[in-house]
């Protein structure tokens, strides 16, 4: 076992009768909050409100990861423009995915008058001031936007990062010049690798006296038993009214693997807690639909249902193993590349 792994294994330990009843009591709570949450639907797709951004957008999101690796970039735009026309307005994209390529994509597939359909967000990975400017100046070209709606700070996963982000002559230095010049409408952050840096992230931002807009974590049925960011990180988004963004509700197809749950129990588990948007990826137009036909189908889970999902869950989420997010560097790329860092 590496040294990188032994930081979790407080979290692997089977969970006591106890403890599994009140990790369910904290999920049906978290999940009242969300109950009734939504307004109107578009193309039956229904619409939370994003935090204290006020913005409706749809309770599932585009990912943009999927875009990229694509092989027909004529598919990829495909993919979008039917998510937009079938009540999908939240589109998720990065400056480094793909090595830009997810972003000249979505690009190509907002002309025509599709840019107006969307609430459209990326994020950058530059930690100084110098690298997120050009890194917010070349997701705008390669979006073909003049504005992007919502613009993150990727991949918080190292202890170091929000000091860094926060510094004279950090990175927030350069979002909110870019906010200043309506280059961006509104400032988060994402992370997969650990609450504690979640947290470390908001508690760095509110030391300067700036609240982030949203924030973006793995939401799904394996979370809620491993190194949790539903315990830990979800209440404080839900008290400060900080806009809470889903994702890898399915792990990336991984959480499948486990044969414990399907695609639409994994969607609507995520839907069911106060996520704004539950953000997947859809690489291909059948995914797309699986993922639209669970937003339609959705309906507030009784504590029952929550408590089924996380029995059949709970023995195959003790150690990580379908969360490598978490638990390896197989998802880090800026681990891989520190030099998008700057």
């Amino acid at each position: 076992m590496s040294s990188y792994d032994s930081t979790f294994r407080d979290s692997d330990a089977s969970l006591t009768r106890r403890e599994f009843l009140e990790l369910t009591a904290g999920a049906t709570l978290l999940a009242g909050m969300s109950t009734g949450s939504w307004t109107e639907s578009n193309e039956g797709v229904p619409y939370r409100t994003l935090g204290r951004t006020g913005e409706k957008v749809s309770m599932v999101g585009l990912g943009g990861y999927h875009i990229g690796s694509q092989s027909d970039e004529q598919e990829s735009i495909r993919i979008v423009r039917t998510a937009l026309d079938h009540g999908v307005n939240f589109l998720d994209n990065c400056w480094d995915y793909n090595g830009g390529a997810s972003e000249i994509r979505m690009g190509k597939a907002l002309l025509d008058g599709y840019r107006k359909k969307a609430f459209l967000m990326s994020k950058i990975d530059g930690r100084t001031r110098k690298v997120a400017a050009l890194q917010i100046d070349e997701s705008l070209r390669r979006l073909q936007t003049d504005h992007i709606d919502l613009l993150q700070f990727h991949e918080i996963i190292r202890d170091t990062d929000p000091e860094r982000i926060f510094a004279a002559g950090g990175g927030m230095e350069a979002m909110l010049e870019a906010k200043k010049a309506g280059k961006v409408r509104y400032i988060g952050f994402t992370g997969h690798k650990s609450p504690d840096i979640h947290l470390k992230m908001l508690e760095t931002g509110f030391s300067h006296s700036f609240t982030f807009d949203t924030v973006q974590m793995p939401l799904n049925v394996m979370d809620a038993h491993y190194n949790s960011f539903e315990q830990r990180v979800l209440p404080v988004l839900v008290k400060h009214n900080i806009g809470v963004l889903g994702m890898k509700p399915i792990g990336d197809h991984i959480i499948l693997e486990s044969k414990t749950v399907t695609p639409i129990e994994c969607l609507h588990y995520a839907m069911n807690l106060p996520t704004g948007v539950v953000i997947t990826g859809c690489d291909s137009v059948p995914i797309l639909e699986q993922a639209l036909k669970a937003a339609r189908t959705f309906k507030p889970m009784n504590k029952d249902e929550v408590a089924s999902l996380l029995a059949k869950t709970a023995k195959a989420a003790q150690n990580g193993q379908y969360e490598q997010y978490k638990t390896t560097h197989n998802f880090d790329g800026t681990y891989h590349n520190p030099q998008w860092l700057g």
